[in-house]
């Protein structure tokens, strides 16, 4: 009895699973991809970026409602290029990387608009802090890769990054855009 159920259970786990076979292919490729935070440093924009970050895609074109999207980001990978001000990043009063290793957006729905534009909306977290976004994505494909592209604003206070004498957005702006580039395999024809 207790062998047919595992069975069973087994062999109802691997119907659901062939059921999503597509989107097991999935792949991120991170050589080819980038996420970068731009913000204002007394009224200059100030790049960086995460040089380590991974993503769960399970995404379908024809049916992006039934799409779930999933990242990481090592949060202590963030740089400006600038040793001085690298080494402050993963300080409490930034990113407090100690405490808070990874930042995490996990979506909760995603819209086609047509012509390779979608809307993703989802639950962004980072140091603690957990944030509705929605991202709007263009998609283009070329040969087996598909590129996904995008740019939304957050606020750094909303999320306590730069805490305490930095919490002044005279000095640093309250306002930051986050761009990615993702290229990914796998991707169904848009």
């Amino acid at each position: 009895m207790l062998v047919s159920r595992v069975f069973l259970s087994t062999a109802i786990a691997a119907s659901a699973f062939m059921g999503v076979s597509a989107f097991a292919q999935q792949k991120l490729v991170p050589a080819q991809s980038e996420i970068v935070f731009v913000s204002k440093q007394m009224g200059v924009p100030v790049e960086g970026r995460f040089k380590k970050f991974d993503a769960q895609i399970a995404f379908d074109p024809a049916k992006p409602d039934t799409s779930k999207i999933a990242f990481t980001v090592d949060i202590a990978s963030a740089t400006l290029g600038v040793p001085e001000t690298d080494a402050e990043l993963p300080r409490p009063n930034w990113f407090n990387t100690a405490k808070f290793p990874q930042a995490t957006f996990q979506s909760t729905a995603v819209k086609g608009l047509g012509g390779g534009k979608f809307e993703v909306s989802g639950k962004l977290a980072i140091k603690g802090n957990s944030r509705d976004v929605v991202v709007p994505v263009a998609l283009a494909q070329s040969g087996a890769t598909t590129t996904v592209t995008g740019t939304f604003p957050i606020k750094r206070l909303a999320f306590k990054i730069g805490e305490n004498e930095w919490a002044d957005t005279s000095m640093v702006a309250d306002d930051v855009q986050v761009k990615f580039k993702l290229a990914l395999t796998g991707v169904g024809k848009i």
